[in-house]
């Protein structure tokens, strides 16, 4: 029996999991704690004719010159992912007197979001859509900022590069080849350790993510036919993925939602787009690239650590900044430090006259 996770999650951890998870997670509590966040549905009419209902809770504030702020989570995750940072951002200030609307919805496909149409490819042009007109529909067509890790981060690309609402946009998370340039681009140590990270990951590593690309149906049917078959699939990545383990209860809330929602499915969809085998992936496609203002947050310990230097290449970047501590759940795991620099990427565009 292996005695580390290098094969995947192992049995120990699955049968201490499995205990909490019958003994002593109690889902009511995580529930209330949810259901304290405002929480809206509204329904979004594509350009087909097709009808979006999308879950989001949001913070809204009461002055005239707010920033409306879009943030998108990834795959496994949720809108979850940024309750803490919400938390946080209510015990800072009274939420009539905010800077800022914080708008954190579902994606299509997860949580109390619709699920992807049947009939066609879905694909990540398509969510960015809906949500540009999900934020037109909030009243804030004129202008947002969004930022995503993640699945939220090619969201948040797309947006940027194709809808004039959008005026601004924040990452976490840039996956992506290393550029071919003929001046070879400017990286240090850390980012030397980083691109090894990110090839130790191409090497063993996101097989998950290829299995998800092509057999979606199959993957789909065995992970969400059984709880311990979801609890294994999504709490390994959480494991693996973030600095430090976060604590199982964490793991199991969001296992959870999974479960009531029978959602695992429908959450692969974009996957079939992002990792085929002819993919470009989002941020290296020169079609998605930024030439509004992009900001960056790097975090250490992120599952493949992007340079600034090839960001550049992916948009107009006015924003950077790298951080010791934090892995791919940014939002979950370090939710001060990303928040501040989301704030402080705004403010540069305040003083840029954005907004």
């Amino acid at each position: 029996m292996q005695s580390d996770r290098r094969y995947g999650v192992t049995l120990p951890w699955m049968k201490k999991a499995k205990d909490a998870w019958e003994t002593q997670f109690d889902w009511r509590k995580h529930e209330s704690y949810i259901n304290g966040f405002p929480q809206y549905i509204t329904r979004v009419v594509d350009e087909d004719g097709h009808e979006y209902d999308i879950h989001f809770a949001a913070l809204f504030s009461g002055q005239k010159k707010a920033v409306p702020i879009l943030l998108l989570h990834g795959w496994p995750g949720s809108f979850l992912e940024f309750l803490p940072m919400l938390d946080m951002i209510n015990q800072r200030h009274p939420q009539s007197e905010s800077p800022y609307h914080l708008i954190v919805p579902s994606l299509v496909g997860y949580a109390f979001s619709s699920k992807p149409p049947l009939d066609k490819n879905f694909r990540i042009e398509d969510g960015a859509r809906i949500l540009d007109r999900f934020m037109d529909n909030l009243g804030f067509g004129s202008g947002y900022v969004v930022h995503g890790g993640d699945l939220g981060s090619d969201t948040a690309r797309v947006m940027g590069a194709k809808h004039a609402g959008c005026k601004a946009v924040h990452i976490n998370f840039c996956y992506m080849p290393e550029p071919s340039v003929q001046t070879p681009l400017e990286v240090d140590d850390i980012d030397r350790l980083g691109i090894e990270r990110g090839r130790e990951f191409e090497r063993v590593g996101n097989a998950y993510a290829k299995e998800h690309a092509t057999r979606p149906s199959t993957i789909g049917i065995a992970i969400s036919s059984n709880p311990l078959s979801l609890l294994a699939w999504v709490g390994e990545k959480y494991l693996e993925w973030s600095e430090e383990d976060p604590d199982l209860h964490t793991i199991l809330e969001t296992v959870t939602l999974y479960w009531v929602t029978q959602t695992l499915p429908s959450s692969l969809y974009h996957y079939r787009q992002l990792f085929e085998p002819s993919s470009l992936g989002s941020h290296a496609n020169p079609e998605w690239y930024i030439d509004k203002p992009l900001g960056f947050s790097s975090f250490l310990h992120e599952i493949a650590p992007t340079p600034a230097s090839w960001v550049r290449t992916t948009g107009n970047l006015i924003f950077y900044r790298r951080h010791e501590k934090g892995g791919h759940f940014a939002a979950l795991e370090q939710p001060e430090v990303l928040w501040d620099d989301i704030t402080a990427f705004v403010q540069e565009l305040v003083q840029r006259a954005i907004f």
